[in-house]
């Protein structure tokens, strides 16, 4: 072999419809694991039985660390090690089909090659190419049967998160944007950014073939705690400094801005922007991903799976407890095998890149498998409890006296937590319910026993809890029932109408004193600014329900509520002579909406019209207005259009053109954000024509 560089051609067109990667933008090979490639090349002058390939990935490659492949040209693919078999040859070109394992760790790769014959020519680079995980090959720890579900899992770049509360589940879409740009690049740069890698690289690259091992340093990576990870975290509901979580549209602008920084992390992500990024970086490298919300989902910091909630004598929600539940949290769910716990805990796992506790002194999480939580198996890796707790948690509300510190339970449930888990269903933009996936059926007597498994598991059935209700507290029953309904569709910029029931269970005479709260919340449920407070007393005959009507007017809320647009209401009922009665209720107002029309065919390189249209529904100027659109394959990069202000009621149209660059059914993402509203989102399928 006389050049140090070939000529190689890496038939990239070939290579990627077979391995499932045409939608990568690159000028590099990027091939899936255990499956054959072809590379031809020139420029050798030797007999080709007499050629040694070498792969290798990594800053120190070895056999013995399987980051390092030598092997020269066999008749047939082996299963187990890295193999070149002969396709053809001409007079000075070979073209060879290179075959690797399929526990190939994934990465950059150099491929050179040598001829053994003259045995002291130094290799000749044929290039780099990179390897990716590989759910269409059975052998891969990541195979997904299912056709669908890989079209759906690993290349699907749209997505739908669902949010609001479990009264009111909404949506908003979101660009995954796996294959756009400089992603892959990006994911590459994050698994050398890490801790591990940082600590000991030539072990962390050797680990790099396992999608459990990639899953837990990612969701480190993913959130900026530790590690100046991608995204930075901020629950304060003021986001000075930095952008609103609820304004993102997609994962690449976060990436992007993360590597043009310098690898600063990029302010700010609440937990749907967490998962959204995670679910870009695993699908980009092959393991199949999807976000997955749960509703009234429970934060266990002290891991005794049991959530304590306090409020003072005027039902105002007091925030001194580590713990809370958050009116929706979103995780991700990857599938891969797990060879460590056996193949019954194989399947969907879970992985949380949200920073809430720590696990092995990082901020990281899982991967829980999704069978091992659903069993009460809570002592199996990683990070079972907490996942266990934030669908299970039992709920205890106290009611808390500072000026003595004393605390009586109100009530305790234990069918509060964990409801309406959501993703997005495969092939449509539907919601799909997977609650019978993580528990049994709550209240039934299975369910029971698994919570007790999981209770006896983590040795908290043995040991005295002093913190814990006495059994008298938990049995005590309460002499009459309340609850908030919604008397019609809450918007922002409208007042909110609800009404307060109160029921007298007992067949005596019950004089009820009712202090009620509202509070502007973060969709975690902490308090940010109290809005409305009123106290009524009430007299119920045997028997009886009265309702009482309250109207909040949008002048009293607006300037309070944060961009989340969540209200927490609160009743705390003092009964004479009986124990105190909690009422509550989670209150999410809808944006006002945002219309698309796409006027005209959409065809490609050629431009349409899109016109979007907003109306400002509250009686003031709303300002500083911004829409930000984006859509892979309809328009590179995001485009940001500023609006000038409008008066109340005023309608606005705008218009810009778009022109797409690939035929099929393509997603237009928008977000309309203002001085008075952050996320108001839509998105519209867009049907590309030739």
């Amino acid at each position: 072999i006389a050049a140090t560089q070939l000529s190689t051609n890496w038939h990239l067109k070939e290579n990627a419809r077979d391995h499932h990667t045409s939608k990568f933008s690159s000028k590099e090979l990027i091939v899936r694991r255990g499956q054959a490639f072809i590379v031809t090349f020139n420029g050798t002058e030797q007999p080709e039985q007499n050629l040694t390939f070498i792969a290798e990935t990594g800053p120190k490659p070895s056999k013995l660390a399987k980051t390092q492949a030598t092997f020269g040209i066999s008749s047939t693919v082996s299963k187990d090690s890295w193999s070149a078999v002969l396709q053809s040859t001409s007079s000075n070109s070979v073209s060879i089909s290179i075959s690797s394992p399929c526990n190939a760790v994934i990465g950059r790769y150099k491929l050179s090659v040598q001829s053994t014959s003259t045995g002291s020519s130094s290799p000749a680079s044929l290039g780099t190419f990179v390897l990716l995980f590989n759910p269409w090959s059975s052998g891969d720890d990541v195979f997904m049967p299912n056709e669908a579900e890989c079209e759906e899992y690993v290349l699907e770049e749209f997505g739908i998160i669902f949010g609001g509360n479990k009264n009111h589940i909404n949506s908003f879409g979101w660009n995954f944007g796996q294959f756009q740009g400089d992603i892959l690049n990006i994911c590459l740069s994050m698994l050398d950014r890490s801790l591990n890698y940082r600590k000991d690289p030539a072990t962390d690259v050797s680990h790099r073939n396992d999608p459990k091992y990639l899953g837990r340093v990612l969701s480190a990576m993913v959130n900026a705690n530790d590690d100046e990870g991608v995204v930075l975290g901020n629950w304060s509901g003021s986001y000075e400094g930095g952008k609103n979580p609820s304004s993102w549209t997609g994962s690449g602008e976060i990436l992007q801005n993360w590597k043009k920084s310098g690898f600063k992390p990029v302010r700010y992500g609440q937990c749907w922007v967490f998962a959204a990024v995670l679910t870009t970086v695993l699908r980009c490298l092959g393991i199949p991903t999807r976000t997955i919300t749960n509703f009234s989902s429970a934060h266990d910091a002290d891991g005794n799976l049991r959530v304590d909630e306090f409020y003072d004598a005027s039902g105002t929600h007091l925030d001194m407890a580590a713990d809370s539940i958050w009116n929706f949290h979103v995780w991700n769910e990857s599938w891969f095998s797990r060879s460590d716990l056996g193949p019954s805990y194989s399947g969907w796992q879970v992985l949380d890149a949200t920073p809430q506790e720590e696990s092995g002194g990082i901020y990281q999480c899982g991967p829980a498998s999704r069978n091992a939580i659903k069993e009460g198996d809570v002592d199996l890796d990683y990070d079972c409890p907490f996942v266990f707790a934030e669908v299970n948690a039992d709920c205890m509300y106290w009611n808390y006296d500072p000026a003595t510190g004393k605390k009586t339970l109100i009530f305790s449930q234990s069918t509060t937590v964990g409801q309406f888990i959501s993703t997005k269903a495969v092939g449509r933009d539907d919601r799909v319910d997977v609650t019978n996936d993580y528990k049994y059926e709550e209240g039934s007597a299975k369910e029971r026993d698994i919570f007790k498994k999981a209770r006896k598991k983590l040795g908290l059935e043995d040991k005295f809890d002093p913190t814990a209700p006495t059994q008298q507290e938990i049995d005590q029953k309460p002499d009459i029932s309340g609850k908030f309904k919604v008397a019609d569709p809450l918007q922002v910029g409208k007042d909110l109408n609800l009404v307060l029931f109160l029921a007298n269970l007992q067949s005596d005479v019950k004089i009820v004193h009712v202090n009620m709260t509202a509070w502007s919340t973060v969709y975690t449920r902490r308090p940010v600014h109290e809005i409305w407070k009123d106290s009524i007393s009430v007299t119920l005959s045997p028997k009886e329900e009265k309702q009482f009507p309250i109207t909040i007017p949008y002048s009293d809320y607006q300037q309070q509520l944060t961009t989340d647009n969540t209200i927490q209401v609160t009743a705390l009922c003092h009964v004479e002579g009986g124990i105190p009665v909690l009422v509550q209720r989670a209150v999410t107002l809808d944006n006002p909406a945002i219309d698309i029309q796409v006027l005209g065919e959409a065809k490609v390189n050629k431009e349409v019209d899109v016109e979007v249209i907003f109306t400002n529904p509250i009686d003031t100027e709303v300002m500083d207005c911004v829409l930000q659109v984006e859509g892979n394959d309809l328009l590179r990069g995001i485009l940001e259009i500023n609006i000038p202000p409008l008066k109340a009621s005023e309608k606005s149209s705008t218009k810009f053109k778009l022109i797409p660059f690939e035929t099929g059914p393509k997603h237009l993402l928008v977000n309309f954000s203002c001085n008075k509203f952050a996320g108001i989102k839509t998105f519209k399928m867009v049907n590309v024509i030739d």
